[in-house]
Protein backbone atom coordinates (compact mmCIF):
# COMPACT_ATOMS: atom_id res chain seq x y z
CA UNK A 1 0.00 0.00 0.00
CA UNK A 2 1.61 3.50 -0.90
CA UNK A 3 1.44 6.57 1.10
CA UNK A 4 -0.49 8.01 -1.65
CA UNK A 5 -3.74 5.15 -1.56
CA UNK A 6 -3.64 5.11 2.45
CA UNK A 7 -6.85 6.03 3.80
CA UNK A 8 -6.22 9.42 5.68
CA UNK A 9 -7.48 9.65 9.16
CA UNK A 10 -8.29 12.45 11.40
CA UNK A 11 -8.70 11.55 15.00
CA UNK A 12 -9.44 14.18 17.66
CA UNK A 13 -8.23 14.14 20.73
CA UNK A 14 -5.29 12.02 19.58
CA UNK A 15 -3.15 12.87 22.54
CA UNK A 16 -5.36 10.68 25.02
CA UNK A 17 -5.48 7.76 26.11
CA UNK A 18 -8.08 5.90 23.24
CA UNK A 19 -6.72 8.29 20.85
CA UNK A 20 -3.25 7.80 21.41
CA UNK A 21 -4.15 3.93 21.31
CA UNK A 22 -5.61 4.20 18.06
CA UNK A 23 -3.11 6.05 16.34
CA UNK A 24 -0.10 3.79 17.34
CA UNK A 25 -2.82 1.14 16.14
CA UNK A 26 -3.59 2.15 12.58
CA UNK A 27 0.38 3.64 12.33
CA UNK A 28 1.84 2.31 8.65
CA UNK A 29 -1.36 1.49 7.37
CA UNK A 30 -3.43 5.44 7.90
CA UNK A 31 -1.88 8.31 6.92
CA UNK A 32 -3.02 10.29 9.94
CA UNK A 33 -4.25 13.75 11.73
CA UNK A 34 -4.01 14.25 15.09
CA UNK A 35 -5.92 16.86 16.83
CA UNK A 36 -5.15 18.10 19.55
CA UNK A 37 -4.67 21.44 21.91
CA UNK A 38 -1.55 20.78 23.19
CA UNK A 39 1.21 21.27 21.25
CA UNK A 40 4.26 19.08 22.85
CA UNK A 41 2.00 15.70 23.56
CA UNK A 42 0.77 16.63 20.12
CA UNK A 43 3.85 16.66 18.14
CA UNK A 44 5.39 13.86 20.57
CA UNK A 45 2.67 11.46 18.93
CA UNK A 46 3.26 12.97 15.82
CA UNK A 47 6.89 12.07 15.72
CA UNK A 48 6.31 8.69 16.92
CA UNK A 49 3.43 7.72 14.36
CA UNK A 50 4.60 9.34 11.18
CA UNK A 51 1.07 11.66 12.11
CA UNK A 52 0.56 14.75 11.14
CA UNK A 53 -0.90 17.62 14.08
CA UNK A 54 -3.73 19.57 13.73
CA UNK A 55 -3.50 22.18 16.80
CA UNK A 56 -7.53 22.79 17.40
CA UNK A 57 -9.32 24.21 20.57
CA UNK A 58 -12.68 22.48 20.26
CA UNK A 59 -14.35 25.30 22.02
CA UNK A 60 -13.72 27.72 18.93
CA UNK A 61 -16.02 26.39 16.52
CA UNK A 62 -15.50 29.57 14.26
CA UNK A 63 -11.85 28.70 13.97
CA UNK A 64 -11.71 25.05 12.39
CA UNK A 65 -12.69 26.56 8.96
CA UNK A 66 -9.30 28.23 8.53
CA UNK A 67 -7.94 25.66 10.46
CA UNK A 68 -8.96 22.75 7.73
CA UNK A 69 -8.43 24.95 4.93
CA UNK A 70 -5.04 23.36 4.44
CA UNK A 71 -5.81 19.62 4.59
CA UNK A 72 -5.79 17.33 1.51
CA UNK A 73 -7.93 14.23 1.38
CA UNK A 74 -10.07 12.77 4.98
CA UNK A 75 -11.12 9.39 4.36
CA UNK A 76 -12.43 8.55 8.04
CA UNK A 77 -12.86 10.95 11.29
CA UNK A 78 -12.63 9.44 14.43
CA UNK A 79 -14.08 12.09 16.74
CA UNK A 80 -12.80 10.85 19.82
CA UNK A 81 -12.06 14.14 22.24
CA UNK A 82 -14.82 14.20 24.86
CA UNK A 83 -14.80 15.57 28.55
CA UNK A 84 -16.99 14.59 31.67
CA UNK A 85 -18.03 17.14 34.84
CA UNK A 86 -19.84 15.35 37.03
CA UNK A 87 -22.29 16.95 39.16
CA UNK A 88 -26.15 17.42 40.35
CA UNK A 89 -28.54 18.67 37.90
CA UNK A 90 -28.95 21.31 41.36
CA UNK A 91 -25.25 21.93 41.41
CA UNK A 92 -23.90 22.55 38.32
CA UNK A 93 -24.43 26.37 36.11
CA UNK A 94 -24.34 27.02 32.69
CA UNK A 95 -20.62 27.12 32.18
CA UNK A 96 -20.40 23.48 32.94
CA UNK A 97 -23.54 22.98 30.29
CA UNK A 98 -21.69 24.81 27.99
CA UNK A 99 -18.52 23.73 27.93
CA UNK A 100 -19.68 20.00 28.25
CA UNK A 101 -22.03 20.25 25.26
CA UNK A 102 -18.88 22.60 23.04
CA UNK A 103 -16.89 19.80 23.26
CA UNK A 104 -19.12 16.44 23.42
CA UNK A 105 -21.41 18.20 20.67
CA UNK A 106 -20.99 21.14 18.92
CA UNK A 107 -17.27 20.40 18.27
CA UNK A 108 -18.13 16.56 16.18
CA UNK A 109 -21.28 18.45 14.68
CA UNK A 110 -19.10 21.29 13.44
CA UNK A 111 -16.28 19.32 12.08
CA UNK A 112 -18.26 16.88 10.61
CA UNK A 113 -20.18 19.60 8.50
CA UNK A 114 -16.82 21.08 7.68
CA UNK A 115 -15.42 17.74 6.66
CA UNK A 116 -18.18 15.89 5.00
CA UNK A 117 -17.42 16.79 1.25
CA UNK A 118 -13.85 15.15 1.92
CA UNK A 119 -15.19 12.10 3.29
CA UNK A 120 -17.56 11.74 0.66
CA UNK A 121 -15.47 11.51 -2.18
CA UNK A 122 -13.19 8.76 -0.25
CA UNK A 123 -16.80 7.21 0.55
CA UNK A 124 -15.59 6.85 3.84
CA UNK A 125 -16.62 6.23 7.63
CA UNK A 126 -17.65 8.59 10.44
CA UNK A 127 -17.19 7.31 13.91
CA UNK A 128 -18.35 8.91 17.47
CA UNK A 129 -16.60 7.80 20.29
CA UNK A 130 -19.45 7.99 22.62
CA UNK A 131 -20.04 5.85 26.24
CA UNK A 132 -22.98 3.82 28.30
CA UNK A 133 -23.92 7.25 29.26
CA UNK A 134 -25.07 7.74 26.08
CA UNK A 135 -27.75 5.14 26.54
CA UNK A 136 -28.22 5.46 29.98
CA UNK A 137 -27.98 8.57 32.71
CA UNK A 138 -27.33 8.33 36.27
CA UNK A 139 -27.91 10.50 39.17
CA UNK A 140 -24.73 13.03 39.05
CA UNK A 141 -23.86 12.58 35.16
CA UNK A 142 -26.80 14.80 33.75
CA UNK A 143 -24.58 17.14 31.47
CA UNK A 144 -22.26 14.25 30.14
CA UNK A 145 -25.21 11.83 30.15
CA UNK A 146 -26.90 14.98 28.10
CA UNK A 147 -23.92 15.63 26.12
CA UNK A 148 -23.52 11.59 24.76
CA UNK A 149 -27.37 11.11 24.25
CA UNK A 150 -27.31 14.24 21.42
CA UNK A 151 -24.18 12.83 19.58
CA UNK A 152 -25.96 9.23 19.27
CA UNK A 153 -28.75 11.39 17.62
CA UNK A 154 -25.74 13.54 15.65
CA UNK A 155 -24.69 10.00 14.55
CA UNK A 156 -28.07 8.70 14.30
CA UNK A 157 -29.14 11.27 11.93
CA UNK A 158 -25.96 11.49 10.10
CA UNK A 159 -26.25 7.96 9.38
CA UNK A 160 -28.92 7.98 7.08
CA UNK A 161 -28.47 11.54 5.58
CA UNK A 162 -25.10 10.15 4.33
CA UNK A 163 -26.01 6.60 2.86
CA UNK A 164 -26.77 7.88 -0.24
CA UNK A 165 -22.95 9.32 -0.34
CA UNK A 166 -21.38 5.91 0.43
CA UNK A 167 -20.71 7.44 4.05
CA UNK A 168 -21.00 4.77 6.65
CA UNK A 169 -21.56 6.16 10.23
CA UNK A 170 -20.33 4.10 13.48
CA UNK A 171 -20.93 4.78 17.18
CA UNK A 172 -18.95 2.95 19.36
CA UNK A 173 -19.92 2.80 23.19
CA UNK A 174 -16.93 1.92 25.13
CA UNK A 175 -17.56 0.90 28.97
CA UNK A 176 -15.04 2.62 31.55
CA UNK A 177 -11.76 2.63 29.93
CA UNK A 178 -8.03 2.74 31.67
CA UNK A 179 -7.41 6.56 30.85
CA UNK A 180 -6.55 10.01 32.34
CA UNK A 181 -9.58 10.74 32.20
CA UNK A 182 -11.60 7.73 33.67
CA UNK A 183 -8.74 8.80 36.67
CA UNK A 184 -10.35 12.16 36.62
CA UNK A 185 -14.12 11.18 36.96
CA UNK A 186 -13.11 8.18 39.48
CA UNK A 187 -11.56 11.43 41.54
CA UNK A 188 -14.85 13.49 40.86
CA UNK A 189 -17.25 10.22 41.90
CA UNK A 190 -14.95 10.19 45.10
CA UNK A 191 -13.66 6.27 44.13
CA UNK A 192 -10.87 4.20 43.64
CA UNK A 193 -9.05 4.31 40.45
CA UNK A 194 -8.52 0.41 39.36
CA UNK A 195 -7.11 0.65 36.33
CA UNK A 196 -7.59 -3.41 36.12
CA UNK A 197 -11.04 -3.48 36.33
CA UNK A 198 -12.03 -1.21 33.24
CA UNK A 199 -11.09 -1.49 29.25
CA UNK A 200 -7.77 -1.10 28.14
CA UNK A 201 -7.28 1.84 25.51
CA UNK A 202 -5.55 -0.88 23.33
CA UNK A 203 -9.10 -3.08 23.21
CA UNK A 204 -11.44 0.37 22.81
CA UNK A 205 -8.54 1.15 19.67
CA UNK A 206 -8.98 -2.61 18.02
CA UNK A 207 -12.73 -1.82 18.09
CA UNK A 208 -12.40 1.04 16.18
CA UNK A 209 -9.60 -0.09 13.89
CA UNK A 210 -11.82 -2.87 13.24
CA UNK A 211 -14.68 -0.68 12.48
CA UNK A 212 -13.13 1.23 9.80
CA UNK A 213 -11.53 -1.75 7.87
CA UNK A 214 -14.73 -3.63 7.98
CA UNK A 215 -15.66 -5.09 4.48
CA UNK A 216 -17.76 -2.53 2.53
CA UNK A 217 -20.68 -4.40 2.78
CA UNK A 218 -21.01 -4.17 6.30
CA UNK A 219 -22.57 -1.49 8.03
CA UNK A 220 -21.83 -1.04 11.62
CA UNK A 221 -23.77 1.09 13.11
CA UNK A 222 -23.84 0.42 17.08
CA UNK A 223 -20.96 -1.47 18.93
CA UNK A 224 -20.82 -1.62 22.55
CA UNK A 225 -17.53 -2.36 24.33
CA UNK A 226 -17.65 -3.71 27.80
CA UNK A 227 -15.24 -5.40 30.00
CA UNK A 228 -14.68 -9.01 29.36
CA UNK A 229 -14.19 -12.13 32.02
CA UNK A 230 -10.59 -11.75 33.68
Amino acid sequence: MTHSTRPVTLITGAAGGIGAALARALAGTHTLILQGRDPARLAALADEVGGQPLLLDLLAPDTFGEALAGLGRVTNVVHNAGVAELGAVAEQGHAAWTHTLGVNVVAPAELTRLLLPRVREERGTLVFVNSGAGLRANPGWASYAASKFALRALADALRDEEAPHGVRVSTVYPGRTATPMQQQVRAQEGGAYDPDAYLTPETVAATIHFVLGAPRDAALPDLSVRPGPR
